[in-house]
């Protein structure tokens, strides 16, 4: 038996159902579990697979105001600044960035006053020398992950 590819047919099967159970993941992939079992271990290990976790609609939870914010700061400070945006709890995504500004943040609030309330605490940091934010009205696509190539 060959097991090119089942790394990623692996990932593609998890991607698909992140709940699927070894035995299942087996039978879809005609192997063993214990093959199964090794590999995903190795995935793991390796920081390929990080975790298991819902897929959540924020929207339905209240949270339908989403915020981007562009920072430009001052150039030493671009870890310290990017890991404050990381431990801010409204903030789903921080992207060190190349292009017109050095950091994009994205984040998810209940209501535009919450919004206004949270970026103005960020934008207090003296590193921050400009910010743009926008107010995205329809989020056509988000949070999506694609299967691997397995060819």
């Amino acid at each position: 038996m060959t097991y090119e590819n089942l790394d990623r047919k692996l990932v593609n099967a998890l991607l698909g159902d992140g709940r699927a159970s070894l035995r299942s993941l087996g039978e879809d992939l005609d192997v063993s579990v214990t093959t199964v079992s090794n590999h995903l271990s190795d995935l793991e290990d390796d920081g390929i697979i990080q975790g298991y976790t819902p897929k959540v609609d924020y929207d339905k939870l209240g949270y339908d105001v989403t915020a981007i914010l562009q920072l430009k700061v001052e150039g030493s400070s671009l870890p310290e600044v990017t890991e404050s945006l990381r431990d801010h709890e409204k903030m789903v995504s921080v992207y060190e960035v190349t292009g017109d500004y050095d950091i994009i943040a994205i984040g998810k609030f209940t209501d535009t006053d919450g919004m206004n309330e949270h970026i103005k605490e960020l934008l207090v940091d003296p590193e921050i020398k400009e910010s743009n934010t926008s107010v995205v009205l329809n989020a056509a696509s988000e949070h999506e992950q694609f299967e691997l190539d397995t060819e």
